[in-house]
């Protein structure tokens, strides 16, 4: 049986190759890999050169060589987003042993270079895969992104700007231990606009103000100005019946201030939540609120329902504050979109309740109804005396499950 080495090549230059490899590549009979790296091999090593990367084809390579030692070799490390991953599992249920030697990655590369310890940052590939930038961010660590295809450091960088990280400031590392490696630090506003090598890597600090706590913000923390705002309480109630997972996509329909679309946000963690809002002074401050809590992934879109809900993608959850009289039709375009999204609708008035039940119902869904009754105690000289607020109803569907 021929001895199979899955090798690193580190940054892709000698100095950044490993002795171990080295000697790998040297005694290899034949070297399987990306057309761009076994072109750029030395002349010292073998011309048997397969150009493969998909696991089945490296595996059909690997069974027409030649006795000798095989080589694949992967960029950078076999173990940080590395073809390994996938060729391993196939190696081992076609019953071909080998062995790997690990090699020098990217992000220690630009480690090194920024005299930066990067145990502390958060790994992130947007090589060829869908990658989330604006969540990765707010996890409150650097993140290091191993950037490729569409997802260049400019199209990362764009995706920040976009959300209201402009400001924030990005490393952007091109070519990393090649001669014409460069190495620049801006901010995302500034490198959404530029150019980039296809051999880059991007470290982003942290994004700023991210509130992380238990659901139920005190309401004191929100910019009010003169739009109602759903209360603490509620909100609290709001949350427990949407669920909102990391990676989940939310809508927030007549969101106000923001108050509930702040802390589906902040929930949704990897995931996006929109706040649909038709008054202006209630857009600018549910803007100003996202900013303040660090909600990032809030997107505000302008408009009513359900035509601002048209373009927006299939949510997970909603809920609905308001629609301006157009309730059945805003549940038509939530259900359009997604049949089991998890449906949470708020009313003071019973005009509201029944309608929102009969809509549910009208659907195949059967509702629950949740009344919700808070007072809160007010000094009145040396006693308290407690204050009732007005009896709020949540009708939620597919909530359950």
């Amino acid at each position: 049986m021929q001895q199979v080495l899955l090798a690193a090549s580190g940054g892709g230059t000698d100095g950044t190759l490993t002795k171990e490899c080295e000697e790998a590549l040297k005694n290899a009979s034949c070297i399987i890999g990306a057309r761009r790296l076994i072109e750029g091999l030395s002349e010292e090593y073998t011309k048997n050169r397969i150009p493969a990367i998909y696991p089945g084809e490296i595996a059909n390579a690997i069974c027409h060589c030649d006795s000798g030692p095989v080589v694949v070799l992967f960029s950078g490390d076999t173990g940080f987003y590395s073809g390994v991953r996938s060729l391993a599992p196939v190696l081992l249920q076609e019953g071909i042993p080998f062995l790997v030697y690990p090699g020098i990655s990217s992000v220690q590369l630009l480690s090194a270079a920024l005299a930066r310890p990067w145990q502390d940052w958060r790994l992130c590939s947007a090589h060829g895969v869908n990658c989330n930038p604006v969540g990765e961010v707010m996890q409150g660590k650097p993140v290091f992104f191993l950037t490729g295809g569409s997802l260049g450091p400019a199209a990362l960088c764009q995706k920040l700007t976009d959300a209201g990280l402009g400001a924030l400031s990005v490393t952007v590392g091109e070519n990393l231990s090649y001669p014409d490696e460069r190495i620049r630090t801006g901010t995302a506003e500034a490198f959404a606009q530029e150019t980039f090598s296809p051999l880059s890597v991007m470290l982003s600090e942290p994004a700023p103000n991210v509130e992380r706590r238990a659901l139920g913000f005190p309401d004191s923390l929100f910019i009010r100005g003169e739009v109602p705002m759903t209360k603490r309480e509620v909100r609290a109630m709001i949350l427990s019946l949407l669920s909102p997972k990391p990676g989940d996509i939310l809508w927030d329909v007549g969101a106000g201030t923001g108050s509930v679309s702040v802390e589906l946000a902040l929930a949704a963690s990897f995931g996006q939540t929109y706040g649909v809002e038709c008054k202006e002074e209630a857009l600018q401050l549910m803007k100003q609120n996202r900013e303040k809590f660090g909600a990032w992934n809030l997107t505000v879109v302008p408009g009513l329902a359900p035509e601002a809900l048209t373009s927006l993608p299939a949510p997970d959850a909603v809920f609905i504050g308001g629609t301006k009289g157009s309730m059945e039709t805003t549940v038509e375009q939530i259900l359009s979109k997604n049949p089991k999204a998890r449906i949470c609708v708020s009313a003071i008035c019973v005009e509201t309740i029944y309608e929102a039940i009969e809509t549910l119902s009208a659907h195949g869904i059967s509702p629950s109804v949740t009344q919700i009754g808070v007072s809160r105690g007010k000094k009145a000289g040396s006693l308290h005396l407690m204050m009732a607020n007005n009896p709020i109803f949540l009708i939620a569907g597919n909530c359950d499950d």
